[in-house]
C-alpha cells in the first residue's frame, strides 16, 4: 500500500490511503460509504449535522513566541497552548490510524505561482475531501507527480470529538492553526467551510510576509483590457451575484491577493450560498450545481432528488462547492491585473446611506477597516429596528493580524496604483427596511457598478454628503437621478436626518472602540454625527 509519505506524519494505520482520486471516484466512495445521496444532476448532497456554519468560538490560534506580538488576539483570535495543540492533534492523528480508509488531497492556494502555497489535506470523509478537491487548485499530473513536502499539512477528522474539559477548548469541536509548525487541525464539525476558511486564515498570515495585500473579495476583468475589480462585502450585500456579470471575466468569488503584479484568486472553486437560489437570478450557481459538485444542509426531495432552496429547515447557510471551471465565463488561471477599481458593499437596512458614492484614500482605509453592513429588524427574536454589523476588513473572523496591517497595505497600493474606490448600498432607499421600503432595484445597482468600472463617473458632477463625509454622484447612465440621493428619496426628511445621524453615531462609536490608536487622518475621514444633513 502506498503511504504517499504520511507515515511521517504518523498516520499508519489505515487499511487503504488515497491521494488525490478524481471526482467521481471521490462521489463513489462517498457513496459507498453512506456520506451522501445524488441529486438528479448528479450532484452530491451531504447533511453535516450539530454543525451547518462556521463555529467561531471554536476556533483558535497556537500562541507561541514566534508569533505571539503578530497576532490581533482577542475574541476573534483565541489562543491556544502548544501542548494543548499537540495533545489533540495526536488524539485525531489516533483517531485517523483507527479508520479503514483515509482521502489525501495534495492542492494548492494561489493562482500566481510566485506566491502559491502547498497544502495536504488529510480527510475521514470522502465527501470533504471531494469538497477540498474543487475548493482548491488542483495539480495536474506532472505537478502532483513533483509534489514534494506540503506547506502546511490539514488533519480533518469530524468523527473525533473532543472533551472540553480535558483537552482545553470550548466544546467537542477544534478548528485551531499553528503558524509555526504549519499544522491545521479540525474535529467535531463536517462543516465544510471549516476547511476553506483555515487555508484563507492561513494564506492572510502568509501573504502579508510576501507584500500581498489578502483580501476576502471577488474579482472580475474585462475581457479584452484586463482592467480588473475587486468586490469586498459581507454575506447578503451582492459580493456573488454583482461580479458574475457575464459581460466579464470572474477571477474569483472570495479570497484573492493583491501583489505587485495584480489580483490572483487563492482558491480553484467557489462556496456559494443556496438558500432562495433561483436560475432566473443566479444562473451561474445554479447551472454548477451538478456531478462534482458538494452540496450542504439542502433539502432534497427522496423521489424526483430535486431540491428545495426555499426549504431553511436544516439551516439557512444551505451551500454548494463546485470548481470555478463549472462558471463559463471562469478565468484561468485565475489572475487579473493590478485593480482598477475597488468597490466595497454594504447592505443599509436603515436605509441612508447614499446608493453610490466615492471615497478617497484615507475614506477607503476607514471603510475597509469598518467594513459595514446591517442585517434586518425581525431576524432575530427581540430586534424591532435594523442591527449594524461591523466586520473588519469585510473579513474579521479570518484575518490573524491587527487591522492596521492590512489598511496600510491597502492605503500604499491605492496611493501607488491610483485605483478608485467606491461604496456601494445594495440596501433599502426611501425608507428604512422596518418602515417597509424596498431594497434598490438590482438594475439601478447593477449600473452604477458598470458605471463606476468603465470610468463614466469621471465626468460627472459630485456633491458631498455631511453626515458620511462622502461624495455622491448626481446622475449615473440608466439610473434616475433622484434614485441617487438618499436623503431625497425620503418622504420625511426629519426621519432621515435622525437616521442618519444614528448610523453616523454608530460608526463613530465602533471605530473610536475597536481601532483607538488608527491615524487621525483615517478617524477623521469617517462619518460625522451631526445636527446639519
Amino acid at each position: 500500500m502506498q503511504t504517499y509519505g504520511i507515515e511521517k506524519l504518523g498516520i499508519t494505520g489505515p487499511k487503504s490511503i488515497y491521494r488525490n482520486l478524481t471526482p467521481a471516484q471521490l462521489t463513489e466512495a462517498a457513496l459507498r460509504r453512506g456520506e451522501g445521496k445524488l441529486s438528479k444532476k448528479g450532484a452530491l448532497v451531504v447533511t453535516t449535522g450539530k454543525y451547518t456554519g462556521r463555529s467561531p468560538k471554536d476556533k483558535f490560534i497556537v500562541d507561541t513566541d514566534g508569533i505571539h506580538n503578530e497576532i490581533a488576539w482577542g475574541k476573534v483570535n483565541r489562543p491556544i497552548s502548544k501542548e494543548k495543540f499537540d495533545s489533540i492533534k495526536g488524539k485525531i492523528i489516533n483517531y485517523l490510524n483507527s479508520q479503514e480508509e483515509v482521502f489525501i488531497f495534495d492542492g494548492f492556494a494561489g493562482a500566481d505561482k510566485t506566491y502559491t502555497q502547498k497544502f495536504r489535506v488529510i480527510n475521514e470523509m470522502a465527501s470533504q475531501n471531494l469538497f477540498i478537491h474543487q475548493l482548491l487548485i488542483r495539480p495536474t499530473a506532472d505537478e502532483l507527480a513533483n509534489y514534494g513536502e506540503a506547506d502546511y499539512t490539514i488533519y480533518c477528522a469530524p468523527g473525533f470529538k473532543c472533551n472540553p474539559e480535558v483537552d482545553g477548548v470550548n466544546s467537542e469541536a477544534c478548528i485551531a492553526i499553528d503558524y509555526e509548525a504549519h499544522e491545521i487541525i479540525i474535529c467535531g464539525s463536517q462543516y465544510s467551510g471549516e476547511i476553506k476558511k483555515s487555508v484563507f486564515a492561513t494564506m492572510n498570515y502568509v501573504m502579508t510576509k510576501k507584500n500581498v495585500l489578502p483580501m476576502h473579495c471577488s474579482a472580475n476583468m474585462d475581457p479584452e483590457t484586463h482592467e480588473t475589480a475587486v468586490f469586498f462585502g459581507l454575506s447578503g450585500t451582492g459580493k456573488t451575484t454583482l461580479s458574475a456579470d457575464p459581460n466579464r471575466k470572474l477571477i474569483g468569488d472570495d479570497e484573492h491577493g493583491w501583489s505587485p503584479d495584480g489580483v490572483f484568486n487563492f482558491e480553484g472553486g467557489c462556496y456559494a450560498k443556496c438558500i432562495h437560489l433561483t436560475e432566473e437570478n443566479e444562473p451561474e450557481i445554479y447551472n454548477a450545481i451538478k456531478f462534482g459538485s458538494l452540496v450542504e444542509n439542502v433539502v432534497m426531495d427522496e423521489e424526483t432528488r430535486e431540491f428545495d432552496f426555499e426549504d431553511d429547515s436544516l439551516t439557512e447557510n444551505t451551500r454548494v462547492g463546485y470548481p470555478i471551471d463549472y462558471i463559463n465565463n471562469a478565468e484561468i488561471p485565475s489572475k487579473g491585473g493590478i485593480p482598477k477599481v475597488v468597490i466595497f458593499l454594504t447592505a443599509d437596512a436603515f436605509g441612508v446611506l447614499p446608493p453610490i458614492s466615492r471615497l478617497d484614500k484615507n475614506a477607503a482605509m476607514y471603510h475597509f477597516v469598518t467594513g459595514f453592513t446591517s442585517k434586518l429588524a425581525g431576524t432575530e427574536r427581540g430586534i424591532t429596528e435594523p442591527q449594524p454589523t461591523f466586520s473588519t476588513l469585510f473579513g474579521e473572523p479570518f484575518m490573524p493580524m491587527d487591522a492596521s496591517v492590512y489598511a496600510q497595505m491597502l492605503g500604499e497600493k491605492l496611493e501607488k496604483y491610483g485605483t478608485k474606490v467606491y461604496l456601494v448600498n445594495t440596501g433599502w432607499a426611501g425608507g428604512s427596511a422596518a418602515s417597509g421600503a424596498k431594497r434598490m432595484k438590482l438594475a439601478y445597482t447593477r449600473a452604477m457598478v458598470t458605471a463606476a468600472l468603465n470610468g463614466s463617473f469621471d465626468s460627472i458632477e459630485f456633491k458631498h454628503h455631511d453626515v458620511f463625509n462622502v461624495d455622491y454622484p448626481t446622475s449615473c447612465p440608466n439610473v434616475p437621478a433622484e434614485m441617487l440621493d438618499a436623503r431625497g428619496m425620503w418622504a420625511d426628511k426629519a426621519a432621515y436626518d435622525e437616521q442618519a445621524n444614528k448610523l453616523a453615531q454608530m460608526f463613530a462609536d465602533n471605530f473610536a472602540s475597536k481601532y483607538p490608536n488608527m491615524p487621525a487622518e483615517i478617524v477623521n475621514a469617517g462619518p460625522r454625527a451631526t445636527a446639519n444633513v
